[in-house]
């Protein structure tokens, strides 16, 4: 009895690679493709029109800084001063409005450490710009240099009510130094978040579309469905778009080397960010991880998009309110960097397309690895989510070829699949 497994040169047929097999090569054809073509050079030159759009949302970014929340000046003193100077306080803000002066606030928790108000200063996290202790009558105000400066005249007139002389008289206003504060360290924090986020909206907004150029092209001369007819869509979809974001690391590497020495050789003109909460190493490292996040779950609704489209035209057309989207949740994340700690921060982290950005601003922001940990994972659970999605519309859209089978009891798809049990059934009647 003959095998039917064999062929007529007597060789049994290879199995159909696996997913990720099958995957592999796809990403590596099309790597390959775009890496040696000459479009790729004009591609790594995309990056100097946008430069201006990074420099307006870089110029919104500190807007929403800077009203992120007004600076905080503790008053460490008795609670009967403390209670005077509060007083003094909002009876000036009934006089010249309460967004002429920084926010006043008791800080009894801090009464045990106000032997050393510079180190007090120093160490405290959150919005803290100054500390007032002594009393109304002599006060003593340790704030950074410039902070000393712009908060004497307003302390020297709360004391000289909360001590009742009145405006004629002010108390002498002891001042001391110190190197930095709580505040100083947020906004500083901040402002690496803001820029994090600007560069990597900037980087997959770029790179992103990249995936639907090649999916249309293909489409056009068939090559699309003669790859789908030989692999699963799942493969096909994964290598497509891991191929487009190895190439996308490649021009980043490429964009970094030719800023680098511009970056060296500007010196003192460009300003140093601070240090991020988590360190520049592991915020470096999130950030590749963020933008590969990001570029996969653009880049599949992308690749979704271009399974409906069969022109540049319609291309342009469906993509732009996915365009539209992305810009508007970049703004969100930004604004919820003004808001951490509330519910409109967790729904930015929660909401996919808009979690790397926010979660790349907790790096710079705050301390600790295991929120990342649980976000990366989230992130990709959903990138999985979007590709079985887009490929499962790619087959119902694309792969269909000829009119669809009506017939009783079923119709479309399910006819297809059913079509030859029928058909057998007929034949062995």
């Amino acid at each position: 009895m003959s095998d039917p497994f064999i062929d007529a040169s007597g060789n049994k047929p290879k199995a159909r690679l696996s997913l990720l097999q099958a995957a592999w090569v796809i990403a590596r054809r099309d790597f390959l493709a775009i890496l040696f073509s000459k479009s790729f050079f004009f591609f790594l030159l995309g990056p100097l029109f946008p430069l201006v759009v990074g420099l307006l949302a870089g110029g919104i970014g500190s807007t929403i800084r800077d009203s992120a929340g007004a600076p905080q000046v503790a008053v460490v003193m008795a609670p009967g001063d403390a209670a005077a100077m509060m007083e003094g306080y909002d009876a000036l803000k009934r006089q010249m409005g309460p967004d002429r002066l920084p926010d006043f606030v008791v800080r009894p928790d801090l009464m045990a450490s106000q032997s050393d108000t510079i180190a007090l200063l120093e160490s405290s996290e959150g919005n803290l710009a100054a500390v007032i202790s002594g009393s109304p009558q002599a006060p003593v105000l340790t704030a950074t240099p410039e902070r000393l400066q712009r908060y004497r005249g307003t302390v020297a007139l709360v004391a000289s009510i909360a001590s009742g002389k009145g405006p004629a008289d002010f108390p002498p206003v002891s001042l001391q130094a110190a190197a930095g504060s709580g505040a100083n360290q947020q906004d500083a924090q901040r402002a690496t978040a803001i820029a994090g986020q600007t560069v990597l909206f900037l980087l997959i907004m770029l790179l992103a579309g990249m995936v639907l150029s090649n999916l249309v092209e293909e489409k056009g001369n068939k090559i699309i469905e003669i790859l789908a007819a030989a692999i699963p869509l799942d493969a096909l979809f994964l290598g497509k778009l891991f191929a487009m974001l190895g190439v996308s690391l490649v021009g980043v590497a490429v964009w970094v080397a030719v800023g680098a020495p511009i970056v060296y050789f500007a010196g003192a003109a460009i300003p140093d960010l601070p240090q991020p909460g988590v360190g520049w190493p592991a915020f470096i490292l999130l950030g590749v991880a963020y933008f590969g996040m990001g570029y996969l779950l653009l880049g599949s609704l992308f690749l979704a998009i271009g399974s409906l489209a069969t022109t540049v035209r319609e291309v342009q057309t469906l993509s732009m309110p996915v365009t539209m989207a992305q810009v508007l949740l970049f703004f969100f994340a930004n604004y919820a960097l003004a808001e951490q700690g509330t519910m409109v921060e967790w729904i930015a982290i929660a909401f996919p397309l808009s979690s790397p950005f926010a979660m790349l601003a907790q790096a710079a922001t705050q301390e600790g690895y295991w929120l990342h940990a649980l976000a990366l994972a989230w992130q990709a659970m959903w990138v999985l989510i979007a590709v079985r999605l887009g490929s499962g519309l790619f087959r119902r859209r694309v792969m269909q070829s000829g009119p669809a089978v009506k017939e009783k009891g079923g119709k479309g798809m399910l006819a297809l699949l059913a079509a030859p049990f029928r058909n057998g059934s007929r034949a062995g009647g």
